[in-house]
């Protein structure tokens, strides 16, 4: 089967990208700098990310409180109260409590936006279309590009094109004129840092990450750093940290489920798998996610089973992602863990090539966020 290409794909080509299959997509994973160096520029610079593989979706109707309390026998969190110009991030759950997809959705106007997943993009809208009163027009938008510019440098390069960018605070999205191109843009990303997401017309996206990178300190970055810029900042991969058979709760997630929809909440419940959501609030879950350093300097990797002993003892939980963090030089690792071995200092052993080697579980995240807020 063909790769899809992004808007993106020939400047990546140009710019020496090395691409690979993602999610059914030809994305870039490095360029010529190499994921190490590009990590780090991102953290202390600003790094520009082509994710317009994920999807972008707009649901629209007779009125905002429709269309919000429509989206919100979706998923569990408060979309009626979110304010205009406002972003929040967002689960979809099945019937079981798992999570179908994370995602995030902003409110513009008496319109919602919707950015999920690439590799759940279809399920996803196909789950809208379903889900949803036939007033509710799911609109997805296959014609528009989805940039992101990450780092402490991020609000210079926008600003330079447009002022407006430097009022916005995390999680405010806004229209702005970038290199002449008007754009939906939001205060938030997936590095930990802070930065945008920009959505622009496929055709006028290549120009407009020209003029962003013919800005000082702003450099090309692929799904390798990426990767690894997400796991220091302690947020979840779709489909590796969490998926269907995966709690919110569990998830430590439980926080992006407002009052408002939990257990005496005006709107409490009315979201798929709501019974099973609730009560693991009450009832601590089996399971938690977790952060994991490994003690040595060989990397624990997804699938990597933890122990509670050196030599025999009880498997008591999974590496679900795992890799090198350049900013704190050192492995580090997520993964879930029975709750009695949850606490921050614990220590555990996970097997390697049939040796086990010691992991202490540790707070999230591996870096400080630095949002705007």
């Amino acid at each position: 089967m063909d790769l899809l290409k992004t808007p993106l794909h020939a400047l990546h080509e140009s710019l020496g990208a090395k691409m690979v299959p993602f999610a059914g997509y030809a994305m870039p994973v490095q360029y010529p700098m190499g994921v190490m160096q590009e990590h780090l520029h991102t953290r202390a610079h600003a790094g520009v990310f082509d994710v317009s593989h994920m999807g972008q979706v707009i649901l629209s109707g007779p009125s905002w409180e429709a269309v919000a309390l429509a989206f919100e026998t979706l998923v569990p969190m408060d979309v009626l109260g979110l304010g205009d110009g406002r972003q929040r991030y967002g689960l979809f759950t099945n019937a079981a409590g798992g999570i179908e997809d994370d995602l995030m959705f902003a409110r513009r106007g008496d319109d919602l936006f919707v950015v999920v997943n690439a590799a759940c993009k279809a399920a996803d809208v196909a789950r809208m279309r379903a889900g949803l009163p036939e007033e509710i027009i799911v609109n997805e938008l296959n014609e528009r590009a989805l940039i992101a510019v990450q780092g402490p440098g991020a609000e210079a390069a926008l600003a330079a094109l447009d002022p407006r960018a430097a009022e916005m605070r995390f999680m405010d999205v806004a229209d702005l004129t970038l290199d002449g191109t008007v754009v939906w843009a939001s205060r938030s990303g997936y590095t930990g840092e802070d930065g945008y997401e920009v959505s622009v017309a496929a055709d006028e996206a290549e120009a407009l990450v020209r003029a962003l990178l013919a800005q000082e300190g702003v450099a090309p970055i692929g799904l390798g750093a990426r990767d690894s810029l997400r796991l220091e900042a302690g947020l979840c991969l779709y489909g590796h940290d969490i998926d269907a058979s995966t709690g919110p709760v569990s998830a430590g997630l439980g926080w992006a489920i407002q009052k408002t929809r939990r257990s005496g909440g005006a709107r409490e419940g009315g979201f798929p798998g709501a019974t099973s959501v609730l009560d693991a609030f009450e009832q601590a879950p089996a399971q938690r996610r977790v952060g994991l350093k490994p003690t040595g300097r060989a990397p624990m990797r997804e699938g990597v089973l933890l122990f509670d002993a050196p030599e025999g003892g009880a498997q008591i939980g999974t590496v679900t992602s795992g890799g090198f963090g350049p900013t704190v030089q050192g492995p580090v690792a997520m993964g879930y863990v029975a709750a009695h071995f949850a606490a921050p200092g614990t220590e555990l052993f996970g097997e390697l090539r049939g040796k086990r080697l010691p992991v202490a579980v540790v707070k999230l995240p591996f870096t400080p966020a630095n949002f705007k807020r």
